[in-house]
């Protein structure tokens, strides 16, 4: 059963991957797998969009989980030590931090997508820079999140269980249950100084460094584009 499960995690996709690489090969359709393209050819506000829902999602995914794990365990453990259900709520509090670190930096970036730009002016570098840094800020912000939510709910799970039984032992494990929350703290911070120099989405024509004729404005631009 752990060999089968191992092919179809493994195996299988590492199969198909090669299978679809040689038809593209051997069928002289190899330059159509061409990453660059693709990263240039999708739309800079579809990068930063994208970034922004994967920050939400992975945050709040990363609360339920830790919420999850301690509520189940703060209700199992409180049937037989019912005092610890009210102190141990402070665990959910910290779980429930974690989704609004991912809702504060999707506020903070969804401000660079305010402006409306036309489809064929925002292929430039100043754009593309944008798109890609809120992108990744939002990823790495949700990840660090998702991370931080389950550190969390499996140390406020095991602060109820401690503390039903010995309520000496709830503020140790507190502690460290504090610092667990600070991970998310540092991938706020993290998100937030990779798109420090981000700026608005604009227009091709509307940036100071390209020249008005359009020729020199297709010079920002992805080649695979125009």
């Amino acid at each position: 059963m752990g060999l089968l499960s191992s092919y179809y995690t493994y195996g299988f996709p590492t199969f198909l991957v090669i299978i679809i690489a040689l038809y593209l090969l051997f069928t002289g359709s190899g330059e159509s797998f061409n990453v660059g393209q693709f990263l240039e050819e999708t739309s800079p506000f579809a990068w930063a969009a994208t970034g922004i829902g994967l920050c939400l999602g992975f945050s709040i995914l990363g609360a339920a989980w830790g919420i999850f794990v301690t509520g189940s365990t703060i209700l199992s453990a409180g049937i037989r030590a019912p005092r610890i259900s009210t102190k141990n709520l402070v665990s959910i509090i910290f779980c429930e931090v974690v989704a609004i670190y991912g809702v504060i930096i999707g506020i903070i970036y969804s401000a660079r997508l305010s402006t409306t730009v036309a489809p064929d002016q925002i292929y430039t570098a100043e754009n593309y820079f944008t798109g890609f840094a809120v992108f990744w800020g939002g990823l790495t912000v949700g990840l660090c999140n998702f991370l931080c939510g389950i550190t969390v709910g499996i140390a406020g799970s095991t602060a109820a269980i401690s503390d039903a039984a010995d309520p000496a032992l709830f503020i140790k494990v507190l502690i460290v249950e504090v610092f667990g929350s600070i991970l998310g703290l540092f991938g706020l911070i993290t998100g937030l100084l990779m798109v420090s120099n981000a700026k608005e989405f604009a227009a091709a024509a509307s940036i100071p460094a390209a020249a008005e004729t359009v020729n020199a404005v297709r010079e920002f631009a992805s080649p695979y584009v125009y």
